[in-house]
């Protein structure tokens, strides 16, 4: 075990980081200081140019960091760099073996999609409150020092077996180093070549965690670049690996023999997928199907479609809409649930509703970038998570009535878009979910536009903590609202009014001062 550092060397640590990301890598390189950097990482994994800015993630003092990112921004740094460093230096730090951690990951790219959507100067708000998150989670897990990524000697792959299925076995064997040094070997071929070899893995089980961290990491390799594909995914190997040894409950290893008989007895293998364009009467009944059937039936009603050459777009609409059922139709957290910051009756956080929607969009856009084999998998499986989330945390979901009650919509006079917004506002604020859910409901009826809604949404998304997915599940619906028919898409934006009323009234870390030094 290496010797712990002192302060004095801990604060040179800082200082050099510091100091590299201010000055510029080339500049650092002709001072000296970038080589002294790389000669006391040698055994650590390092990411070039970046570098610098990814140890200023990891080591500025929290307290220090918003500042810091100030600085930053003004001497030219933007927010998509911030952010791939921030990346870089969470998959270093924990390697998708922690809670926060990965979380806090999955946040990133949604935080920059947001805000993409705001205007100039409320930019860096959401990504500066992910950061803060970030950097806080990795100085209480002990920084550079408890490092779970380092460089990985590649396997020698056969030329016989499919990389996947050598992959997977070795996450089955609960061996970390076998399967990161075949995750390793595989990466060497292509991005889009690993990360389907990797869903052989991520199939072996819907546990939500499982499902939604290779779909945001693979979001982030459009703003990292795909030369990281490696040390984002590997995430996903590492997590795999863990949840080997978890206590299983009898349903854990279903997905291992349900997909390959659904895809042997529907003849998908070796197929391509169908193009065939469903009217909204079948997405609607598909939906009703899913959500009402027992997980393996569910499975098999996707599986079909696919054989009957439905699209895929059309077959992974109707899972999100049976997804976006659980957020409607949830009564909120029983007693036994309750915990600080999810309250009794709350659905933000890691409720069924909001970890079914992810996982449904999750499988739907994995589905979109995967191949044939891939496509087919994902959705069949994204079928059986549905069915199987209404069913595996308890709860009445058929007999409980969806929101918008009539009571509610009965109560709402006003007609006019902004007055609307005002009413719905203030039901957010008052924590009245199904009085939010019914004002929007009215509001998407009457035909309004949908972005001063989803304005309303996203400053909630971003001020508020949401127990750690306010903004995944934000990202989540404004993706579901856009590939959704207009029959449906309003549905996606009622559940995310009903999330944003159950997490008002606290605040997220960081967000006020991110305001303040911003002057916004």
């Amino acid at each position: 075990m290496n010797a712990p550092r002192t302060r004095r060397e801990f604060l040179a640590e800082v200082g050099r980081g510091m100091l590299v990301a201010a000055v510029g890598y080339e500049t650092a390189s002709e001072l000296g200081l970038a080589s002294t950097l790389t000669e006391e990482t040698t055994d650590k994994l390092t990411f070039g140019s970046l570098e610098p800015l990814v140890c200023l993630m990891q080591e500025t003092p929290v307290n220090r960091l918003l500042p810091t990112l100030v600085e930053q921004l003004r001497s030219g740094t933007d927010l998509r760099r911030l952010t791939a460093a921030a990346a870089l230096a969470n998959a270093r730090t924990f390697g998708g073996e922690d809670y926060v951690g990965f979380h806090t990951m999955m946040a990133l790219a949604p935080a920059l999609h947001m805000a993409q959507e705001l205007p100039a100067e409320l930019q860096p708000l959401p990504v500066f409150k992910v950061l803060y998150r970030n950097t806080n989670r990795i100085q209480e897990r002990g920084g550079r020092k408890e490092e779970v990524l380092h460089p990985v000697k590649p396997a020698t792959l056969s030329e016989i077996r499919p990389g996947g299925e050598v992959l997977r076995e070795a996450v089955r064997s609960k061996k970390v180093d076998a399967a990161e040094r075949t995750f390793a070997a595989l990466a060497q071929r292509s991005a889009d070549d690993a990360f389907n070899d990797l869903l052989f893995a991520v199939q072996d089980n819907t546990e939500v965690h499982r499902v939604v961290l290779p779909h945001r990491a693979w979001d982030l390799l459009g703003l990292i670049g795909k030369e990281q594909a490696h040390t984002l995914l590997r995430q996903s190997v590492r997590y795999c690996v863990k949840a080997e040894s978890w206590q299983h409950t009898a349903t854990w290893d279903e997905p291992r023999t349900l997909l390959p008989k659904m895809l042997e007895d529907h003849k998908l293998l070796g197929r391509s997928p169908g193009d065939r364009k469903a009217e909204d009467s079948w997405v609607e009944q598909m939906s009703q199907t899913i959500f009402k059937s027992t997980p393996e039936q569910a499975a098999a009603a996707a599986a079909a479609a696919l054989a009957e050459g439905m699209s895929p777009s059309d077959v992974g609409e109707a899972i999100t809409l049976a997804a976006n059922q659980l957020v409607l139709r949830d009564m909120g957290r029983t007693p036994r649930d309750e915990v600080p910051g999810k309250p009794l009756g709350s659905v933000h956080g890691d409720s069924i509703g909001v970890h079914a929607t992810d996982s449904a969009n999750a499988w739907r856009n994995m589905a979109r970038v995967s191949n044939a084999r891939n496509c087919f998998a994902s959705l069949i499986l994204g079928a059986y998570q549905v069915a199987l989330d209404r069913t595996a945390r308890g709860g009445d979901f058929l007999n409980w009535q969806p929101l918008p009650v009539a009571r509610h919509l009965g109560e709402i006079k006003a007609s006019d878009p902004d007055a609307l917004l005002k009413e719905a506002d203030e039901a957010i604020r008052g924590n009245l979910q199904a009085k939010a859910s019914a004002v929007i409901h009215r509001y998407g009826e009457l035909g309004h536009s949908p972005r001063p809604v989803l304005d309303l949404l996203l400053r909630y998304a971003v001020s508020e903590d949401g127990a750690l997915h306010a903004e995944k599940f934000y990202r989540t619906v404004s993706e579901e609202f856009a590939a959704t028919r207009a029959a449906f898409r309003w549905r996606h934006v009622v559940a995310l009014a009903r999330v944003t009323a159950s997490e008002y009234g606290r605040p997220a870390a960081g967000i006020a001062e991110a305001r303040a030094l911003l002057k916004v």
